[in-house]
């Protein structure tokens, strides 16, 4: 008796310490904190769903999402298994029937959803816009700003979805009068969003409104380590489909890592496929898509430049430089990584500049005196100090930064370097984190040269009051990137643009512009409406 009576005194002691872990666990969480509270206004809790295709689901690996600033677990997500991934696949594209038809009978419903979807992100702008800035790391006004971002995609979506329509083209009237020759534009289907860590709302907000009004459905792969954001995103986005009776897998989402991603680009079922990420990683993508023959819009890296010549306003340099080298902590894709000086302006630049990185206010990413906060995970710190040997190494002086600051969290400081060849290797190859290269050059024509010669092709600036110049930078022989810009920094770019870049950038573009023409497909329609049949090139059947 005594033995079974000790028997069940050790089970329920064993079972009262596994209780404890587990709530020590959930108490360690910051969602459990009261300081953290408004993580539930976006329907987050301790433990997430990480799939949803009409019904929240997710029965996978659990992953915890970490806070860059104290890296401290902020709350956990179930992420998709390769069974639930078939599952929503097959959901989006019976799903893609009912929208598919929505938008055939009546163009501009599509449109009204788009702007119930940016009203409802208006609602939870600030919270959205903090819960990026706590699990990116990115400040507090760059986090609101990207959800804005997502909120003006959809105004300008509003607007597009009226808009869109093919030319009719005149018909060879002379060999074939009354022909009529137009051009139809339809949906491709199924799109596939795969999103990097930086821009974790907006990036989905470019692809997702314009994808909807183009009449598809979406399937969201947000980054692994930002899966809060993805669910709450998608939370708000399922709510407004769900009141206007639609189905929720319009806008379907799999959290998950590689394995989701490689299942992605090898589905047939995904029409195309919008990746942003690294080059490294766009190759691979490209690669798996292009075996399908499946379509593919790339959003890579960029090692991005701002060459100032000896005319320049250096009150619009100084701020433009360090804003674009040191803003999100180097970790937007249009950062500035080359800074290009005339000869004659080389030294009083680097000084000013210089002196500007002394004064950025770093800490707290909510605190709205910060101009600066981590970077994003404990492996970028790896780079950045790699970085920074290589760099000594070939050559390079460290003019201000290059420590890990001794802080919680992934800080370090914002870096600038000189003295390194324009050629170098490490000049050559883009690192996401704040280092700042500064290059001096003698000629316009050297440093366009510099400005091109790397893979990339997203970015760059100049700044002159050169009139001729401007329209060179601007032509056949100039800046060879997506975004060629004058007088203003690499980053910041607008909705209303179409945004992307050349080279190993990948060529895709989202957002404004006619960037929609990448979500659907083109039809060249002949119509006969005689009463004859004449052949192409004159030739008869009698």
């Amino acid at each position: 008796l005594w033995r079974v009576i000790s028997n069940v005194h050790s089970r329920l002691l064993a079972h009262r310490a596994v209780s404890v872990r587990q709530a020590a666990a959930m108490s360690s969480l910051l969602i459990s904190q009261p300081k953290y509270s408004w993580l539930k206004e976006l329907g987050l809790s301790e433990d997430n769903h990480g799939v949803y295709n009409g019904t929240w689901g997710g029965s996978g690996e659990v992953v915890t999402s970490y806070c860059p600033a104290n890296n401290e677990p902020i709350a956990r997500v179930r992420q998709a298994t390769m069974a639930e991934y078939e599952e929503t696949i097959q959901k989006s594209r019976e799903a893609w029937k009912v929208w598919a038809e929505v938008s055939r009978a009546n163009a501009p419903k599509r449109g009204e959803i788009v702007r119930q979807i940016g009203d409802a992100l208006r609602k939870k702008i600030k919270v959205l816009g903090s819960l990026v800035s706590l699990e990116m790391g990115k400040i507090y006004v760059e986090g609101v700003g990207e959800v804005q971002e997502y909120v003006d995609v959809c105004d300008y979506a509003v607007g597009l979805s009226r808009m869109i329509g093919g030319p009719i083209l005149p018909s060879e009237s002379k060999f074939r009068p009354g022909h009529a020759l137009i051009e139809q534009w339809n949906p491709v289907g199924l799109v596939g969003i795969i999103t990097a860590f930086n821009f974790p709302v907006a990036v989905y907000g470019w692809n997702n409104a314009i994808a909807l009004i183009c009449g598809n459905v979406c399937l969201w792969k947000g980054a692994p380590t930002t899966p809060l954001t993805s669910v709450a995103v998608t939370k708000i986005v399922a709510e407004v489909l769900e009141q206007n009776n639609l189905p929720g897998a319009i806008c379907s989402m799999t959290c998950g890592g590689a394995d989701i991603g490689t299942a992605m680009a090898k589905d047939e079922r995904v029409d195309l496929l919008s990746f942003t990420g690294s080059t490294h990683v766009g190759k691979m993508v490209a690669m798996m898509v292009q075996e399908r023959f499946g379509r593919q819009l790339l959003e890579l890296g960029g090692n991005n430049a701002i060459i100032v010549f000896e005319d320049a306003d250096l009150n619009l340099v100084v701020p433009s430089a360090v804003f674009a080298s040191v803003g999100t902590a180097g970790q937007r894709c249009t950062t500035t990584r080359r800074l290009m000086l005339h000869e004659s302006v080389h030294d009083t630049v680097v000084e000013r500049v210089a002196k500007a990185y002394k004064q950025v206010r770093i800490g707290d990413p909510w605190d709205p005196s910060t101009l600066y906060g981590p970077l994003h995970t404990k492996q970028a710190v790896e780079q950045y100090l790699a970085a920074i040997e290589k760099a000594k190494q070939q050559g390079g002086t460290l003019i201000c930064g290059g420590k890990v600051m001794d802080r919680a969290g992934n800080y370090v400081e914002p870096t600038i370097i000189t003295g390194l060849p324009h050629d170098a290797s490490i000049v050559q190859t883009e690192t996401f984190v704040p280092i700042l290269y500064v290059l001096k050059f003698k000629t316009e024509d050297e440093a366009f040269a510099w400005n091109n010669e790397v893979k990339q092709g997203l970015s760059s600036s100049i700044f002159t009051k050169d009139m001729g110049r401007v329209f060179r930078w601007l032509g056949p022989k100039g800046s060879d990137c997506g975004i060629v810009n004058v007088n203003i920094p690499t980053s910041g770019a607008e909705i209303g643009g179409a945004f992307g870049g050349e080279k190993h950038t990948g060529g895709g573009r989202e957002s404004g512009s006619d960037s929609w023409k990448q979500y659907m497909r083109r039809s060249t329609c002949t119509i006969n409406y005689s009463k004859d049949l004449p052949l192409a090139q004159g030739i008869k059947f009698e």
